[in-house]
């Protein structure tokens, strides 16, 4: 059976093919490359895969740089521009974390890459494409977006006597679903407050507000009402035990094993994560041909529960990274034409669907899919994003840095009421209005 790829629910893209030939290299260059592609991230072996079949093709190296993207690779990222280590191409967000590179003019806009490369990401729809938030000029080209979900450990369900959730799911509904797994003795919810709040902070904020204004960052905590109000739905759900015991001590690492173990519920994640846990139902986390289906076959991916004005089908997601060149390659003759040659490789129709697969792309022409190269779990992944009426991009992507600190770093003294959600919200917000 085949299906068409979900492109950001964004109605029917145009149909053109891409017909620009990529451009001319110089063999024998040597391209340091910095991604996201590692670790657990379910592309790590895609983007191997590629690097090698255009290494082979073109002659030229690639120093592979990836690593898995947390608070500290970002900070890395930062500190090599600083530092003259710029990177020649790199995978990266196009959020605010990418703010001080840009506005220190160490990457290249796609326009003015275009004015030598005339077909440079022409394949893409440019209206898809994330502008920076720093001047609105678009430097990134996108290869798979993001969802942002809850997956569900099946089997700990149907022990709880808990029906899957699904397109309607309320929060009134999920705590009646947490209290019923709780009293069947597992924990409702896989989250590790004191080290990975990210999901839950952005979807408690999401639930008390709406599509419309998600991404305005309050100018005070006058203005905050979603904000607080989601901190305190999460203390509320701490208070009623519906986290694990350790919490606050545990790491995601923990928790997820947890969930994997089948000794939790419900955990809020991203489109990556469909990566993790099925490796984690393989014997060799690298084999895909070791991978136990029936084991698999125990979890599922649905709506995050909705409260107020959000539908639960709203999720939090789009295209938030993407290849941006460095200007120290662009200036490099030598590099210049590696760097476009291997961006457009990456970025060409060819390739987006291996690495988007179940996620969201911005191609002109939404390729077809057969659903039986995928596996179960990613086929689940692809009829929940068929019933998503919206996707939103994550407000901590504009947040970021310092001002996250009180309510991030801080979330166990919130749930514990040790700082009120409104001091902790009413201090990161005056973090970022004073930057």
């Amino acid at each position: 059976m085949k299906k068409q790829m979900a492109v950001l629910l964004a109605g029917a893209l145009a149909c053109s093919a891409f017909t620009g030939s990529m451009v001319a290299y110089a063999e024998g260059t040597e391209l340091n490359v910095t991604t996201t592609f590692a670790g657990e991230d379910g592309n790590s072996q895609n983007f191997k895969d590629a690097v090698a079949a255009w290494e082979e093709s073109t002659g030229n190296t690639v120093n592979d740089a990836s690593a898995t993207s947390d608070e500290a690779f970002k900070a890395r990222v930062e500190m090599d521009f600083q530092t003259g280590a710029d990177p020649d191409v790199l995978f990266f967000f196009n959020g605010a974390d990418a703010n001080s590179f840009i506005e220190a003019g160490k990457v290249v806009p796609i326009d003015t890459i275009r004015e030598v490369y005339p077909d440079y990401a022409s394949n893409m729809n440019d209206d898809l494409i994330t502008a920076s938030v720093v001047d609105g000029v678009k430097y990134a080209v996108p290869v798979n977006g993001f969802w942002e979900a809850m997956f569900v450990n099946t089997e700990v369900l149907e022990a709880a006597g808990v029906e899957v959730p699904g397109a309607d799911y309320t929060w009134d509904a999920f705590l009646e679903d947490c209290q019923k797994i709780k009293d069947a003795g597992y924990a409702p919810i896989a989250a590790a407050l004191g080290n990975i709040p990210h999901y839950w902070w952005e979807f408690a904020i999401f639930n008390n507000g709406n599509v419309t204004d998600h991404l305005n960052i309050p100018s005070s905590v006058d203005e905050a009402g979603a904000w607080v109000a989601g901190m305190e739905d999460i203390k509320a759900l701490y208070e009623a035990g519906y986290f694990p015991e350790n919490t606050l001590s545990a790491t995601d690492d923990e928790t997820f094993a947890a969930f994997m173990d089948g000794k939790a519920a419900f955990l809020i994640d991203g489109s990556w994560k469909v990566g993790g846990i099925v490796g984690a139902c393989q014997s060799d986390p690298e084999d895909a041909s070791t991978l136990d289906t029936e084991k698999l076959d125990k979890f599922t991916v649905t709506y995050v529960p909705g409260k107020g004005e959000r539908k639960a089908t709203d999720l939090i997601g789009g295209l938030s990274m993407g290849y941006y060149i460095s200007t120290a390659a662009w200036e490099d003759e030598e590099k210049r034409d590696a760097a476009v040659n291997f961006v457009e490789y990456m970025t060409s129709d060819e390739m987006v669907p291996k690495f988007a697969q179940h996620t969201a792309s911005a191609l002109k022409a939404a390729p077809e899919v057969d659903e039986s190269a995928f596996n179960p779990l990613q086929v689940k992944s692809m009829e929940m994003m068929s019933g998503v009426t919206s996707l939103t991009g994550a407000v901590q992507d504009l947040f970021n840095g310092e001002c996250r600190v009180p309510t991030f770093d801080g979330m166990p003294q919130i749930v514990t009421g040790e700082v009120s959600a409104e001091d902790a919200v009413a201090e990161g917000l005056e973090i970022y209005n004073a930057q």
